[in-house]
């Protein structure tokens, strides 16, 4: 029996007082949209988003540690659109080219996180 129907969303951590940059990186230049987070979480801090059919949410860790490997992998329909966009905004891009035929690369974001960015159409359907 398969109990599970997709995620939810996923969390990355960031330090203390990061909001103003996180919005700058995953709204201001990721086109994100912010989501209100419920009153009874606003007090711990951080920022959710939306991104796509999930949601992004960036916690507050107070000895906060960048996730260098582990990472979301965001499925975007027009990478070169945000290839150009990261660039304007002088984001370091990673390209892998490790798999053949499919276009995909990563990011840090502000706070050292590690984040992948895979073209949409070319994943195998489920």
């Amino acid at each position: 029996m398969n109990l599970y129907i997709g995620i939810d969303h996923v969390q990355l951590a960031a330090p203390p007082g990061c909001e103003a940059a996180a919005r700058r990186f995953f709204v201001n230049i990721l086109g994100m949209a912010e989501l209100t987070k419920p009153a009874a979480l606003q007090a711990r801090g951080g920022i959710w988003l939306q991104c796509g059919m999930h949601q992004l949410h960036i916690g507050i860790q107070k000895d906060f540690q960048p996730a260098s490997k582990a990472h979301p992998a965001i499925r975007v329909l027009d990478m070169a659109a945000l290839r150009t966009r990261l660039k304007q905004n002088n984001i370091g891009i990673i390209e892998d080219d490790a798999i053949v035929g499919l276009d995909r690369f990563y990011v840090a974001d502000p706070f050292g996180n590690r984040i992948e960015f895979v073209e949409a159409q070319l994943l195998p359907a489920p």
